[in-house]
């Protein structure tokens, strides 16, 4: 199973979980979930939430191409990726990244992979807001580049 989901509503573990039938097979040897939260962390005035806008549809296409390269270069049964866009507060789960293989190691690097290109390639535009009222976009960061590059030496 490959699937990609943009959402408004928060993303809530035990749903997935739920619907993780899928992702159980007698061949899997690794399953590995990735959940990342806002967090305060800008180094200044305390961020109360970001506010995160996308494309619609086109999101979710650059996505799956993220996806079909990550099963390209690794043996995956199955990777998924949910999103949030919208109003987000400090300590919720902004993304999900999942992935199912035969071996730990594929479930590892694809994940690895798949999150550090969503951070460079998934046309998502994010907006830090203050306590104080202030909110300044987000540019991106010259350490989710290296990451990203990274992978175009690993084969």
């Amino acid at each position: 199973m490959f699937s990609v989901r943009i959402q408004t509503s928060p993303i809530e573990l035990g749903e997935l979980d739920a619907g993780n039938g899928k992702w159980t097979s007698h061949d899997s040897g690794a399953q590995l979930r990735f959940v990342g939260r806002v967090r305060n962390d800008a180094g200044g005035a305390p961020i109360t939430h970001l506010v995160l806008d996308h494309f619609p549809g086109v999101a979710e296409a650059e996505i799956e191409k993220i996806l079909a390269t990550a099963r390209g270069r690794w043996a995956l049964q199955g990777a998924q990726v949910v999103h949030r866009v919208g109003k987000i507060p400090v300590g919720e789960i902004i993304v999900v990244v999942q992935t199912i293989s035969a071996h730990r190691h594929d479930a590892y690097e694809a994940n690895a992979f798949i999150m550090d290109y969503l951070k460079t390639q998934a046309p998502f535009w994010k907006q830090e807001c203050f306590a104080d009222g202030s909110a300044h976009w987000v540019e991106a960061r010259a350490r989710d580049q290296a990451a990203a590059r990274r992978w175009e030496e690993v084969r």
